[in-house]
């Protein structure tokens, strides 16, 4: 990304701001700040926050009986590179199951966890409490030595 400087500010090139963002982080952008734009902020995000409050509430009562939550990355095993590409909404489905630890704001990690028979990869995702990342770490690198997944190539 290109820099200019002017009078002690510095300003990037527009014409490099797009580089290194596919079709689908462009298009999430988009949404992002249409979502955000003047007219839609009281119907959408507002809403989207008492919602975030609620995912947030929903965490932190399973906290008080677990250390982690564990569950599947992805509700599907991975598709081959570019196979979803024209359908947004397959998309922000392959995202689901991710999407309550950003929201809430929690730490998570995916990892490998096995394969389907046809050898596609398949990972699971630690979601661990507030500022409590290396709970969520302890637990994956103590999965990982005692598994070798990580080692198996998919098909």
């Amino acid at each position: 990304m290109q820099t200019l400087r002017r009078g002690g500010l510095f300003f990037y090139d527009g014409r490099t701001r797009a580089q290194g963002f596919g079709p689908e982080v462009k298009r999430r952008i988009m949404l992002g700040t249409y979502v955000l734009s003047a007219g839609y902020y009281d119907a959408y995000y507002l809403k989207a926050q008492q919602v975030r409050t609620l995912i947030r509430r929903d965490y932190e009562q399973a906290f008080e009986r677990v250390d982690a939550v564990v569950m599947p990355t992805t509700p599907t095993p991975a598709f081959k590179l570019g196979e979803r590409v024209d359908d947004p909404l397959q998309m922000y489905l392959g995202d689901i199951f991710t999407v309550s630890a950003n929201l809430a704001g929690l730490p998570a990690i995916s990892i490998p966890c096995g394969f389907t028979a046809g050898g596609l990869p398949i990972g699971w995702q630690f979601i661990g409490r507030m500022f409590d990342e290396a709970m969520i770490l302890r637990i994956a690198d103590a999965y990982e030595r005692d598994t070798d997944w990580k080692r198996e190539p998919p098909l």
